[in-house]
């Protein structure tokens, strides 16, 4: 079997096409981000400069229905961090990709106008004018996508956050109906796309593309889902609570962060009073109004973690209500109340901005004194801000860690300049160190073991989880296929080489899941040496150190140097 991997030029304009066959296909993801990043000799240069490529890459089961493997990958040398980022959204994107035999594609170079690329059914590209949606938010320009190029489509957008590059701009991608609201968030991957002056990206969305061997396929793709069905992990938790219902796990641990990580748990679920911000207490409120609790973000997800969440007059405010930015945008800003969350929800959507990254810098400006925790009406004002462009606006628009800076605040919770996601490293330690050392800056999604009880296990048992998890993660993330299937795709690595293997012709086996991973987080890792990061990058700040953290009263208990040979375990690591 074929993909076709495109070179576009945005300066001249022209594409050169790649034959990629067989492995070449299976590797397209993060692991084709790293590789090119570290053969190009990209680690010194400046992320918003031409030299820097923006990579989309679609997995090798992109363009099928088969459950959670439709997400696309989006690579380049972080403005944010100034290492190497994989960052990756849910939707349609890939899935359009996939139909259209396209393994992804790289823009080069910086187009000397606004561009939307136009990704045709019948193989052929076009660069049309951008100049009606520039500074339009991401909902107006959708519609007016649609409008244009019809509903057929999948689109990515750029935002007016992302077309000034902010930092805090992602890649906005189109959800299995149609809302921009699947965002490639971290890393500041949008001002590289704005930097570009690409505002659009439309995919034609076709049919499912051409398989090595269509019945087995077709076969597989209904094993998978009842694999996925049967699973206790995939429906007693993400169907039946979402990822929002992480919300009530990390409350009762006391690692959520509250008013920017100066607490652990927003309320005493023990002593009876409830908690308004998870699941439990979401999901009766948003169903008793006509919301829906269980929604794909991409088309034939059995998993369906999403959500469409109403507010009491019985109208859509935004989808999705994710743990993530509950966490960050929601309980470590102060907001108890989940209507505020879902408004600021939607205003971040609409700007196509990371809710982790804008969460923890409005709770930095909280703390620096601008406005009281919980302040909703200023966080909407603030948020205004960002998406205009205002001076204000535009500093706050540079990520926690340079807001942090500015105004001299102690508590900045970042690692390599990102924000921490929302579980606090003094109790979630696995998933803290998986952050401290990983090569993307703080991000859960490298390898997260959230529900481990980490103090009765010894220091090296914990180290051997995160890079465990993370060398899965990393296999995932290089497969197109989302890490909340991890319960069964983990277990059953023959099932999916043996799955790929129909729909491609290769002759993987279950061993090439786990050596993806592991030489992806090598190549990841030597980019980053290369860009001049070394161990003490990977220090958490100060005050998780010094700071208990109430209720447990846990403080920090590893530190760079206990993790300096984690990845010179890469080979000796098991599965």
């Amino acid at each position: 079997m074929m993909r076709t991997y495109l070179q576009i030029n945005l300066k001249t304009r022209t594409v050169e096409k790649e034959e990629f066959h067989a492995e070449a296909i299976v590797k397209a993801g993060r692991y084709l981000i790293a590789k090119t990043l570290l053969e190009k000799g990209l680690a010194r240069i400046d992320p918003l400069s031409p030299e820097n490529p923006l990579i989309f890459s679609a997995g090798p089961l992109a363009g099928t229905s088969f459950s959670n493997a439709n997400r696309t990958s989006v690579g380049c040398k972080s403005p944010l961090t100034g290492g190497i980022k994989e960052s990756n959204g849910g939707g349609t994107f890939s899935y359009g990709l996939g139909q259209l035999h396209l393994a992804g594609f790289t823009l080069h170079d910086v187009s000397d106008d606004w561009v939307v690329i136009h990704l045709r059914k019948d193989g052929t590209i076009s660069f049309d004018e951008a100049g009606p949606y520039l500074k339009k938010n991401n909902f107006a320009v959708a519609d007016l996508l649609y409008e244009r190029y019809g509903k057929k489509v999948a689109v990515g957008i750029c935002g007016p956050v992302g077309e000034y590059q902010g930092l805090l701009a992602g890649i906005a991608f189109s959800d299995s109906d149609g809302r921009p609201s699947r965002l490639s968030a971290r890393g500041g991957v949008g001002a590289v796309m704005g930097s570009k002056r690409v505002k659009a990206i439309v995919v034609d969305l076709d049919k499912i593309p051409q398989l090595h061997d269509r019945k087995k396929s077709m076969g597989n793709i209904r094993t998978y889902a009842q694999k996925l069905q049967a699973d206790p992990a995939v429906m007693n938790f993400y169907n039946a609570l979402g990822t929002m219902g992480m919300a009530d796990v990390t409350n009762y641990m006391g690692g959520l962060p509250v008013r920017n990580f100066s607490g652990g748990q927003f309320a005493d679920t023990g002593a009876g009073e409830p908690f308004k911000m998870g699941a439990e207490y979401i999901g009766d409120l948003n169903r008793s109004r006509g919301g829906s609790q269980t929604h794909a973000c991409m088309p034939g997800c059995v998993i369906q973690c999403s959500n469409v969440y109403f507010d009491q007059n019985g109208q859509e405010v935004v989808s999705p209500v994710e743990y993530e930015t509950l966490g960050l945008l929601g309980t470590n800003c102060g907001i108890s109340d989940p209507d505020d969350l879902a408004a600021l929800n939607r205003i971040a959507n609409d700007l196509g901005i990371d809710t982790i990254e804008t969460g923890a810098t409005l709770a930095v400006l909280m703390e620096a004194g601008l406005a009281p925790f919980g302040d909703v009406a200023w966080m909407k004002s603030a948020l205004e801000a960002i998406g205009a462009g205002t001076p204000e606006g535009r500093l706050w628009a540079q990520g926690t860690a340079r807001v942090g800076q500015h105004y001299g605040v102690k508590r900045v919770p970042v690692i390599k300049k990102q924000a921490i996601s929302a579980y606090d490293p003094r109790v979630i330690e696995v998933t803290g160190i998986s952050m401290m050392v990983t090569a993307q800056g703080a991000d859960h999604t490298t390898g997260n073991a959230p529900r481990l009880k980490t103090r009765s296990m010894t220091h090296e048992e914990i180290i051997n989880a995160s890079l465990r998890e993370q060398i899965l993660s990393a296999a995932t993330d290089s497969l197109g296929l989302c890490i909340f299937g991890r319960s069964v795709t983990n277990v059953e690595t023959e099932f999916i080489a043996n799955t790929i293997n129909d729909a491609l012709g290769t002759a993987l086996n279950g061993d090439f899941f786990f050596e993806l991973g592991r030489e992806t987080l090598k190549l990841e890792w030597e980019f980053n040496k290369q860009a001049g990061f070394t161990a003490q990058d990977d220090e958490l700040p100060a005050f998780f150190y010094e700071e208990s953290l109430p209720p447990t009263n846990h403080v920090a208990r590893f530190h760079s140097q206990d993790l300096a040979e984690l990845y010179a375990r890469l080979d000796e690591a098991r599965q």
